[in-house]
């Protein structure tokens, strides 16, 4: 969930416009995107596709214009096993809500390696997650603080329900230890276990 940048490259009637916004990756050859991605790109009622070749680095850059240093974030997140109809509902209504036009939510795709590990074969134990969730909040101004964080926690709230529990620590705010533990679920004793056994080895050298 977005809206369209007020800016070039994006044509003027659709600038500010929310969405549901796909970034597409493909990383094999031209034809194979073609076939890739033919179904998707011939969806009737499209309003954009900007679908070209690009070097890695431009896609890995792409938004970093609209998102510059000394925003205001606040941030929600969770795994996410499967998307009811009841989840896209929530999704759609909060998505026509956004409080500032840089707020977004992004569903990233969990799949191939991620799968192929076992729960408890590294820290990260949500191998069942098909994607990881964030809601964020986003604006320059500090005043708009409140609106943007109510914004995302309101959000989380009707969509935790359908989560697989935890959630990538690296988009979560302060949230209390519980969430810390959840996200790493029965892997979290270990770790704790072992970053307490590191830390007395090197208090006592």
């Amino acid at each position: 969930m977005a809206s369209i940048p007020p800016a070039p490259p994006f044509p003027d009637e659709l600038q500010l416009r929310k969405v549901a916004a796909v970034v597409w990756c493909w990383t094999g050859s031209e034809e194979g995107a073609a076939d890739a991605l033919a179904e998707a790109r011939s969806q009737p009622d499209l309003l954009l596709d900007a679908v070209e070749p690009m070097p890695y680095p431009a896609l890995q850059t792409a938004f970093d214009d609209v998102y510059p240093p000394r925003d205001q974030w606040y941030w929600r997140a969770d795994f996410v096993e499967e998307i009811p109809a009841e989840a896209v509902e929530r999704h759609a209504e909060f998505g026509a809500k956004m409080p500032t036009w840089k707020s977004t939510m992004h569903l990233y795709p969990i799949d191939g390696a991620a799968h192929r590990v076992g729960p408890t074969g590294t820290p990260w134990g949500y191998r069942n997650a098909n994607w990881g969730m964030v809601m964020a909040g986003v604006d320059p101004d500090p005043a708009k603080v409140d609106a943007i964080s109510s914004w995302s926690k309101s959000y989380w709230e009707a969509l935790h329900p359908f989560s697989a529990g935890g959630a990538y620590v690296n988009m979560m705010m302060e949230e209390g230890h519980e969430r810390v533990e959840a996200s790493y679920g029965e892997n979290y004793e270990r770790l704790a276990g072992i970053k307490r056994s590191t830390t007395q080895i090197i208090c006592s050298t």
